[in-house]
């Protein structure tokens, strides 16, 4: 798939992992959209960084736990630059219980609200756009926290809530690659520990004690967290090369979910 003048939309993207797949996608001759709600103090950077590529940009501040706001998020996008063909769907809250300790009401549901209401609504009203473009790719983001859960050395990191929504998107990527086929590509990258989602360059990070950061490690197979470099490589691949995949989750985890138990030697036998 070409991408020079492809238009994408991406969610959270003022900095960490959306604003490096902006770039990503800019940098390729993409116009994008950027959307954002917090982190007002990087916006400064984030123009800067979007008008180095030469590319067309469009910023857009827009709450989506508002769902009335996001048809208009859209039309905003259309209006601009009269079609939408790439969606990254790349919206999450998640509550560390090394963070926010016990669950408040108020937690639960902004981890709900963010992590799964929020990309139903923007695939929603994005959809007749992307199937208008005949060649149209989504990809929503999620988390391993939707296979672990609260347990194991990752018990610190993810909350029961954050992981019930994650295992939520799946099920949302199975049935939207049904309802886009054939013009709209759905798939899902599951993220495991990444430097800026869960990982070293995070608040929550930092709160981990030596040990229990080291056990995170020791029960990822490659032995490392992911970087943004990882992620853009796979965004990549799914809207440029795997043009016969869709409805499919692809798991970047660095084998942390099958990590843990070591594969015992085989045994001599008795034959």
């Amino acid at each position: 798939m070409k991408l020079k003048n492809k238009v994408a939309l991406v969610l959270g993207a003022i900095k960490g992992i959306g604003k490096e797949i902006g770039l990503a996608l800019a940098n390729d001759g993409v116009k994008v959209a950027l959307n954002y709600f917090d982190w007002e103090e990087n916006l400064d950077e984030m123009n800067q960084d979007f008008a180095g590529t030469g590319t067309e940009y469009l910023i857009a501040k827009t709450n989506l736990l508002e769902t009335e706001e996001i048809p208009g998020l859209i039309r905003k996008v259309v209006d601009r630059f009269g079609r939408l063909d790439i969606l990254i769907n790349n919206i999450e809250r998640g509550g560390w219980p090394v963070v926010h300790g016990r669950y408040v009401q108020e937690q639960w549901d902004i981890e709900m609200a963010t992590t799964l209401r929020a990309k139903w609504w923007v695939f929603d009203s994005a959809l007749p756009y992307l199937k208008a473009s005949g060649n149209g790719v989504v990809v929503n983001f999620s988390s391993i926290a939707g296979i672990v859960g609260r347990t194991g050395p990752v018990a610190c990191i993810f909350n029961d809530g954050y992981a019930a929504a994650n295992r939520g998107i799946s099920l949302l990527t199975e049935t939207w690659a049904r309802i886009g086929a054939p013009e709209v590509r759905v798939n899902e990258i599951m993220l495991g520990i990444v430097e800026t989602r869960h990982g070293e360059k995070t608040r929550g990070w930092e709160l981990l004690t030596r040990e229990q950061k080291q056990s995170i490690i020791n029960h990822t197979l490659l032995e490392r967290t992911g970087a943004i470099e990882d992620v853009i490589k796979t965004v990549n691949f799914i809207i440029k090369d795997a043009l016969f995949m869709t409805g499919s989750i692809l798991r970047l985890d660095g084998g942390y979910v099958i990590g843990g138990e070591k594969v015992a030697p085989m045994p001599e036998g008795v034959l």
